[in-house]
């Protein structure tokens, strides 16, 4: 496995042309109603029939988000799903593909993936069943074996950055620099990779504290070796999901380009936070609730229209939540449980959710309190009902508070667009929007 050295000439990659979607989109919207029923197919795409009926006369286009899932819905009956798309990416650190979700969604196709945890792998398979395997640790992966791509995503864990003074290492003879400031953690992985194929664009997401890290110094070393020693142009911004989902997650979008473009974070659309509910997530007891076949009954009963009885807190850990939160705001602090209702929105849900849920509990009538089920946390993240959970409540809780808010990911996605698929005989455009 290589690494680089500094001012080293890249060689620039061939662009994919931009390529119309839209008969591929209306071919599996009849595919999908050969096997469904225009009403419950309305209700998996989350559409009102009127939508669709329009769809299927021709008389609208679907987003191209739907695609997606209506390769979920014709699993395995389209098992040689076309390789149409307007440019290729990369998958790094993937966890169930939440960040692929909104790259496909705007025409893109995933060349490679990567992602270490078994479990999480059987989640993205699942989902994503498109002949290429997964590779594990990618700190094993040689970028030479990484195919060519137009971009290159990664939600990369922030691990701590040891960085010693350059005055300190120069006494004690040490070299200093990107490669002694990186190594060892997962960036320089990701640095290396572009390094080495130069993909025209790529997106990385990362906590908001990621900037405060050691006091800015981690935050430094990340923004000098994408803009100095690689050479991309670099726009970062920090995003509440709380425009999009009923749920307060900040994190911070890194967007880098090769070439100066007119990328302008202005022209993001943010709808105003609050407009989202949890009801527009929590699982419907009036007898709207879709009946997905493939989660097996395993979080509601819709025989009796409501959540299984295994989501409410026992008494034990909702006297233990109680007490805790009593003694820290006993003491000033604001430790505590997050009890919320259809009207409100959430706290941040994160990978420990599976040990009591106390930052996201629904409150019910005339019984203990509730965690969110699988898959309520699965829309709490944008994903669509046809986004299977093949593994235990536990792992499930991990996974969905590990992934991004994809609604996020995907507006940030149609702002790159325009300057991923440029066509190759326009080149002028990119330099044009630059400088407008």
């Amino acid at each position: 496995m290589s690494g680089f050295i500094p001012g080293d000439y890249f060689p620039m990659p061939t662009v994919l042309s931009t390529q119309s979607r839209n008969s591929a989109v209306y071919d599996y919207l009849d595919a999908a109603r050969r096997q469904h029923s225009q009403v419950s197919l309305a209700k998996l795409l989350d559409v009102d029939t009127r939508t669709l009926r329009r769809w299927e006369a021709r008389q609208s286009v679907p987003p191209r988000y739907i695609i997606p899932a209506l390769k979920q819905l014709m699993l395995p009956l389209l098992p040689d799903q076309p390789e149409d798309s307007d440019f290729t990416f990369i998958d790094l650190f993937a966890g169930i593909g939440g960040i692929r979700t909104a790259f496909e969604d705007i025409g893109g196709r995933c060349v490679f993936t990567s992602e270490w945890d078994s479990y999480a792998q059987k989640t993205y398979g699942v989902n994503f069943p498109d002949g290429h395997s997964i590779a594990g640790d990618i700190t094993l992966v040689d970028e030479s074996d990484i195919p060519d791509h137009d971009v290159l995503l990664a939600g990369f864990p922030c691990q701590p950055f040891s960085i010693a003074g350059v005055s300190k290492k120069n006494a004690l003879g040490r070299a200093h620099g990107f490669a002694d400031e990186t190594q060892g953690t997962l960036f320089f992985d990701i640095a290396r990779i572009i390094a080495a194929k130069r993909p025209r664009a790529f997106l990385l997401e990362n906590v908001k504290n990621l900037t405060s890290h050691d006091k800015g110094r981690t935050f430094d070393v990340i923004k000098r070796t994408l803009t100095e020693q690689l050479g991309y142009h670099i726009h970062f911004k920090v995003i509440d999901a709380a425009h999009f989902v009923p749920q307060h997650r900040e994190r911070i979008i890194i967007v880098g380009f090769r070439e100066p473009v007119g990328f302008d974070w202005a022209a993001l659309q943010l709808p105003e936070k609050g407009n989202r509910k949890l009801a527009d997530i929590l699982h419907k007891t009036d007898g709207s609730e879709p009946e997905l076949p493939w989660d097996e009954g395993k979080y509601f009963d819709h025989k009796k229209n409501k959540v299984l009885p295994k989501f409410t807190l026992s008494d034990l850990l909702w006297s233990y939540l109680q007490g805790y939160a009593e003694k820290h705001r006993l003491k000033g602090n604001g430790f505590g449980f997050g009890l919320v209702t259809g009207k409100d929105i959430s706290r941040t849900l994160s990978a420990r959710y599976y040990k009591d849920g106390s930052e996201i509990l629904i409150k019910q009538t005339r019984k203990n309190p509730r965690r969110l089920t699988p898959r309520e946390c699965a829309r709490l993240m944008g994903l669509p009902d046809t986004f299977k959970i093949p593994v235990s409540d536990t792992r499930a809780y991990k996974q969905f508070g590990n992934c991004v808010a994809v609604p996020v990911i995907r507006e940030t996605a149609r702002l790159m667009a325009q300057f991923i698929t440029a066509a190759e005989n326009q080149p002028d455009l990119l330099y044009l929007a630059a400088a407008e």
